[in-house]
């Protein structure tokens, strides 16, 4: 990685002089900004702007595992003299091979302070044309260095439409950081803002230097922060070698707004033992989160349909052995277990490929995953409706037979197994109270600390389970086993059939109503196949199994081509309600900025049509008579952002706020520059009342 960074080093070097003049993607203006009248030593601050058209980007003065930062070279009359460069505030973004980068997208804003000899006449000053050329590196699939020649009369003033592209303050933070230096790391921890975000870009500029310096390829590698954050408690963990002064740029994030500090630490000796308490703190305190949001899980209306079926399998249960109901638990939990693992090892594998993580999102915005899920539910319906089992011939019958027809009741272990295992694949859209904020913790953390994440919502989620199995007196309120639960096992189909009419809106709405049809036409070829196969269970003709290897592969090949075929359509529009529920408009960074920057208040809701938590909050708390009577009173804008499909400004926006999943609702009130209202994962109406009220 090392080599490639210093080998595009070189090669950005080698291009600069072909590229002179030339900057795709790329548009830079040069201003100045003077005092009336100047001060007594003459000084002004230039400004120089790179516009970046979509999907390009520049670098910050360390621009992380590759990239090269912009450079300037002022051409002043003899006597004057510039400041070093200061950079606008950076952003982190991935680059494809899990490489780290520091910079921007859409403007970036560099600027110095120029100053004149002393005693030069104001009118001189004003009368000059400032001059400086301008090199930078702008990547989109390529990198393409540019150049360019800017100049500006100094006292020129019919332009002042400055970029708002933020600045690090002058100052020190307004809480107090701790620093410390242990091997090979530097270590802070602060208290931080309620519902801030924040991250540490380490710098390589000495410590009288805000501009860049010339450097080796290899210097500008300097790896990532680890960011915990247990509420307000923030650790930051970034590798140092310990044996030069620190300097880093500590930036804090509140929805799209920025502030920033500059951070100076010196070498000290190692810190002791317990002065790693406060990371350890938050680790556990995360892991608690986690625990709590995986019990929480088992109330979200996603997992209740399989819920249902397990409180049925304890039922079926009531008159067997304590032990066998136990290991009953035991296997439920470890099907919920090898789920969430298995999540979290497919979290590893997709950040180790540089993509972002989301909870939730990466299954549901697939539409594979949807229409598979849809035929898995289909399918249980049906079983416990009777109209089909699963049968072989030989030897293998008499068992298949056995575990298929007791997958509702629960008396096999494989039916326990495969239903926790069906709990955890409907919860994944679910973001739970404590779940979002310690999901959003583990992701951006190590392997290890996801794996731990994901262990500790998987033992909060099987809990009541193996509560309930091992607790003796629970067979006093359960019902006796009888004639009475085949009819029970039958009902329960129904809110299994209620989940696939969430699954085929949820299809709608991603890819269109053709979708919604064309899964709706393979219901029928499906449901077909496994009456078909409950028919010919009992036969005896000798040439039966044939026929039932021709009807799996009728309904294998029917999902797989109807998957295929829904797939491939278009991704259907974003919708927003209208007539006499809420008026929305679709979200979008520019859209909030120039309602925010007018002073407007804003209703911002994050949702998606497979986030039945959403769904429950719009129409329980949000779309409802005194909500709107509100909004429109008060003169609030409301703003949706639909993560129905996969939307990166949408994703980021999350990740903003520490989020890795939906629901997330916020309120910005009236006011250029309030700080926004972030409201509870689960709402009602008098939540949302209050905070509008704000």
């Amino acid at each position: 990685m090392k080599l490639v960074r210093f080998l595009l080093f070189l090669l950005c070097l080698a291009l600069e002089p072909a590229f002179a003049g030339i900057g795709e993607g790329v548009s830079a203006s040069l201003q100045t900004e003077t005092a009336s009248p100047l001060d007594h030593t003459g000084s002004f601050t230039a400004t120089i702007t790179l516009d970046l058209q979509p999907g390009w980007h520049t670098y910050w003065a360390n621009p992380g595992d590759s990239g090269l930062p912009p450079k300037v070279v002022w051409h002043l009359p003899p006597g004057w003299t510039a400041s070093p460069l200061e950079f606008s505030i950076p952003s982190l973004f991935k680059e494809p091979g899990d490489m780290t980068i520091y910079g921007y997208e859409h403007s970036s804003s560099l600027r110095a302070t120029i100053t004149p000899p002393k005693g030069t006449p104001e009118e001189e000053i004003l009368r000059t044309e400032l001059k400086a050329s301008l090199t930078w590196l702008a990547c989109k699939e390529l990198c393409v260095p540019g150049s360019t020649d800017l100049s500006v009369l100094i006292g020129n003033h019919g332009k002042r439409a400055f970029h708002n592209d933020p600045w690090p303050e002058k100052g020190e933070p307004p809480f107090p950081v701790h620093q410390s230096f242990k091997k090979d790391s530097y270590y802070l921890s602060f208290e931080g803002s309620s519902g801030a975000v924040y991250q540490l870009y380490p710098s390589p500029l000495p410590e009288a230097s805000d501009g860049p310096v010339h450097q080796s390829a290899e210097e500008f590698s300097l790896p990532p922060s680890m960011v915990m954050a247990a509420g307000t408690a923030i650790s930051i963990l970034q590798p140092w070698n310990g044996t030069t002064a620190f300097r880093g740029l500590l930036v804090e994030t509140i929805g799209p707004l920025k502030k920033a500090w500059w951070i100076r630490g010196h070498p000290t000796q190692p810190t002791h033992q317990k002065e790693n308490f406060p990371s350890l703190l938050i680790l556990v305190s995360a892991l608690v989160s986690g625990f709590l949001g995986g019990m929480i899980l088992n109330l979200m209306p996603c997992v209740l349909p399989v819920i249902s079926l397990k409180i049925f399998g304890f039922i079926a249960q009531a008159g067997e052995s304590p032990g066998r109901i136990l290991r009953h638990g035991l296997t439920f939990a470890t099907g919920i277990f090898v789920w969430f693992l298995g999540l979290g090892f497919l979290v590893i594998m997709i950040k180790a490929g540089g993509a972002q993580v989301t909870w939730g999102a990466f299954q549901f915005q697939n539409s594979y995953f949807v229409t598979g899920l849809s035929f898995l539910v289909f399918l249980f319906a049906l079983n416990l409706l009777g109209v089909f089992e699963i049968t072989l011939p030989g030897a293998a019958s008499n068992k298949l037979d056995q575990i298929a027809s007791s997958s509702a009741s629960g008396s096999s272990y494989a039916s326990s197994f495969f239903q926790g295992l069906f709990a955890t694949l409907l919860a994944t859209p679910c973001t739970a109270p404590f779940l979002g904020s310690a999901l959003g913790f583990a992701f951006g953390q190590s392997p290890i600390i996801i794996l731990a994440m994901f262990t500790a919502v998987a033992l909060g989620m099987s809990a009541p389970y193996l509560i309930l199995s091992a607790r003796p007196g629970w067979r006093q309120w359960i019902p006796k086993p009888g004639a009475w639960m085949e009819r029970l096992k039958q009902f329960m189909a129904f809110p299994l059939l209620a989940t696939n009419l969430w699954l085929l809106w949820v299809l709608q709405n991603q890819r269109g109503g053709d979708a919604a049809l064309i899964l709706s036409a393979l219901f029928l070829i499906i449901g077909f196949c496994a009456w078909a196969l409950g028919a010919l269970s009992a036969s005896s003709w000798n040439s039966a199994w044939l026929i039932r290897i021709l009807i799996l592969l009728v309904a294998a090949c029917s999902m797989f081509l109807g998957s295929v075929r829904i797939a491939a359509m278009s991704l259907a529009p974003k919708m927003t309600t209208a007539g006499d529920g809420i008026g929305w408009i679709p979200y979008s960074p520019q859209s909030l900025e120039r309602l925010r920057d007018d002073g407007k208040p804003v209703f911002l809701d994050f949702t998606a049509s497979w986030c039945l938590t959403c769904q429950f909050n719009e129409r329980t708390a949000i779309d409802v008579p005194a909500v709107r009577k509100l909004m429109k009173e008060r003169g609030i804008t409301a703003m949706k952002g639909d993560w129905t499909n996969s939307d990166p400004e949408i994703t980021d926006a999350l990740r903003s706020f520490g989020r890795v999943g939906v629901p997330l609702a916020l309120f910005y009130p009236s006011g250029k520059g309030s700080s926004p209202v972030i409201l509870p994962e689960l709402l009602t109406e008098k939540i949302v009342l209050e905070a509008l009220g704000k």
